[in-house]
């Protein structure tokens, strides 16, 4: 998996996997700023060819790494980073509950986002 650059396409809301010039998976999110701000993923995607090979963990990883560098947590709606986070406790703080909260509300109010 060494050839996989792992770059941040913020004003898409997609943290993206590429092998060469090609994306072979993705994390979708979206920064949610009230109560507090946080990076929330809402789904993770690898491409069938790329599965098994840690793509999907890298992302994860690389989304909490992101958020501790800006300051900022991550409040996990993805299943898989959710099942991450439980994984790796150490390098996935939990989110408050309020903050999980506010992230299913806004994702109630803006149903075409994803």
């Amino acid at each position: 998996m060494s050839d996989i650059e792992i770059r941040d396409d913020r004003p898409a809301g997609r943290l993206e996997a590429f092998a060469g010039d090609r994306v072979v998976g993705h994390i979708e999110y979206f920064v949610l700023e009230e109560p507090a701000r946080a990076l929330v993923p809402v789904h993770t995607i690898v491409e069938p060819e790329h599965e098994g090979q840690g793509i999907a963990g890298s992302l994860a990883r690389e989304l909490y790494v992101m958020a501790a560098r800006e300051g900022v947590v991550v409040a996990p709606l993805c299943p898989y980073v959710v099942k991450w986070a439980e994984r790796h406790p150490d390098e996935a703080p939990a989110a408050d509950p309020a903050l999980l909260n506010a992230a299913v509300e806004w994702l109630k109010a803006h149903p075409g986002r994803f």
